[in-house]
């Protein structure tokens, strides 16, 4: 089962954790912005939008937290960039300088945890290209990403507020 229909199954939470400092580097709309262009990100991420309003139209919480390093990368301010549509869309999102997150027991991969039981693990090149996911719905795992997810959450900064 794809994530979007998974996702369509949530009931409550949707909670995702990113950790990297670079995501999907040849990535056409990416590349577009760091080339000073306005590409239509609007259309891009659409169908993103779509999904999160449907999941938070049922009453899902959908939260995002991006631990990142200082000086962020081009990447990551070209996610700062386009949040406004995460936020738009009804997702939560906030920001922690991976300074403030030494002392939080993180596991090895950004992952997406679904009504705090199923989680989504995703794996990258050391570049950020995709290799592929992976899921489980062992309970010590799911409670090690639950509770990094919450850890991670209350320190981090709100979007508005971070600065890039």
């Amino acid at each position: 089962m794809s994530f979007p229909d998974r996702l369509r199954e949530t009931e409550r939470t949707a909670f995702h954790l990113e950790m990297r400092d670079s995501y999907t580097p040849t990535d056409p709309t990416y590349l577009a912005w760091k080339r000073g262009e306005q590409p239509d990100f609007q259309a891009v991420f659409q169908p993103w939008a779509d999904l999160v309003r449907e999941a938070t139209s049922r009453g899902v919480t959908m939260r995002r937290a991006r631990i990142v390093s200082e000086p962020v990368t081009d990447y990551i301010k070209f996610e700062h960039a386009t949040t406004t549509m995460n936020l738009d869309a009804g997702e939560e999102v906030r920001w922690l300088p991976r300074r403030r997150a030494s002392d939080i027991a993180l596991p090895g991969n950004d992952f997406w945890i679904l009504d705090g039981q199923l989680v989504r693990f995703g794996h990258f090149s050391g570049d950020g290209e995709v290799l592929g996911e992976e899921w489980t719905e062992e309970p010590v795992v799911a409670g090690l990403c639950a509770a990094a997810f919450v850890a991670v959450w209350e320190r981090a900064i709100p979007h508005e507020d971070f600065k890039v």
